[in-house]
């Protein structure tokens, strides 16, 4: 057993202990005593987190050279192996089966499953890791260690090609830790088979994230006709098609998304489906209002990386939700999206409510969404409800 003893220790800085003792999982930079002890710890090291008046709060990966210099992992001390991830990821793997009839799913979502900085998507057999802090990129072979105890994966690719690993200091690869990364894979999701690529595709190839808002638009779509917007492989438009709409039309500019979408298509003669390769602000622009959908869906990719984005985001936000409701038909259903985390709630509501209302449409609140079950929220980490979605009827 691992004692306090053997573990390097970090202090904090006077009355900087409240949060952490309420449960918030992380620690920054101006809140730590950076001593040379402090600042000489390797990145991703496990330390013991002690207050001024060396009380233990519990133990962390720590990394002397981030803004968010340590994140905890619990609130008493032992070993930090495969045992331990073994008991970490066994209850996130738990919770999943209960929620979900097939392995499909995203299996831990960082800090709200009490593994900071670690993401792991199950296809399967197939398990797509993201290791983003020193620390999780460190256990990463304890991990694989921990998941073949307990579902056994043919294959484990750790995606490393993040750009936030650039802030701990880490490269961005592409490693396979087990077995052989398939060219091409199936994914099940709401009755559908689609096509994912884990390998050069976005994040993991594959975002679970927004399953259950794909479920609730397709509810609204038989014989209904449907513009998707940043279809991405296909994930809202499939859906809808699959459960009867009459036309979809589903909009990417990337040429290698599009064709797993059309491969997932035709696999399920979705016939009513066509695709076009474009900037979505371009084709808006170009089509304006010279033709009208019953549904449309904006889910593009994160418009505010970072808070010095929100400006920006938010215009990005106003404008693409006034050109979606230009091409509404009247008593349309309009869904939009962000995953900015740097947004929030309340500004990406207000913004695309007037971007409507730019549109000179009315509008009506039908639900606000987040993630799925698979995408947990901390409890005191708002930055974790990072998706927000609004479902609109439109005048």
């Amino acid at each position: 057993m691992t004692t306090a003893a053997k573990l390097p220790a970090i202090s904090l800085q006077k009355r900087q202990e409240k949060r952490i003792q309420f449960g918030h999982p992380w620690v920054y930079s101006n809140e730590v005593v950076m001593d040379e002890t402090a600042k000489k710890l390797p990145p991703g090291s496990v330390a013991r987190v002690l207050a001024a008046d060396g009380q233990l709060l519990g133990m962390a990966h720590f990394n002397p050279h981030t803004l968010i210099a340590a994140r905890m992992l619990n609130k008493f001390i032992e070993p930090v192996d495969k045992d331990f991830w073994v008991k970490r990821l066994s209850q996130a793997l738990a919770m999943r089966d209960r929620l979900f009839d097939k392995p499909y799913y995203r299996l831990v979502h960082a800090e709200a499953d009490l593994c900071p900085g670690l993401i792991i998507d199950r296809y399967g057999d197939v398990v797509v890791m993201q290791a983003n802090t020193a620390g999780m990129n460190a256990s990463r072979d304890d991990l694989v260690a921990a998941l073949d105890e307990l579902i056994k994966p043919k294959t484990v690719l750790l995606r490393g090609d993040n750009p936030s690993r650039a802030l701990e200091k880490l490269p961005e690869e592409v490693v396979l830790l087990k077995g052989n990364a398939p060219e091409g894979l199936d994914v099940f999701e709401n009755g559908l088979t689609y096509c994912a690529d884990i390998s050069g595709g976005q994040k993991t190839g594959w975002f679970y994230d927004q399953r259950a808002n794909r479920a609730m638009i397709a509810k609204l779509a038989k014989g209904r006709t449907m513009l998707d917007l940043y279809t991405h492989t296909g994930g809202f438009g499939l859906c809808a098609a699959k459960a009867g709409a009459s036309s979809v039309l589903c909009v990417d500019r990337s040429e290698h998304s599009l064709a797993l979408a059309k491969q997932a298509a035709a696999k399920q003669n979705l016939s009513q489906v066509s695709f076009e390769q474009e900037e979505v602000f371009e084709f808006c622009e170009k089509h304006g209002k010279s033709k009208r959908y019953d549904i449309v869906v904006a889910d593009p990719p994160a418009f505010a990386k970072s808070k010095k984005d929100v400006g920006a985001a938010s215009r990005g936000y106003r404008k693409l939700a006034k050109h979606c409701a230009d091409m509404m038909e009247k008593g349309g259903f309009f869904f939009i999206a962000s995953c900015s985390h740097a947004i929030n709630r309340e500004r990406f509501d207000e913004e695309v409510l007037r971007g409507v209302s730019d549109a000179r449409r009315g509008a009506r609140i039908l639900a606000r969404t987040g993630a799925d079950m698979d995408h947990p929220t901390h409890p005191q980490l708002p930055e974790s409800a990072y998706l927000k979605g609004i479902l609109l009827h439109v005048d």
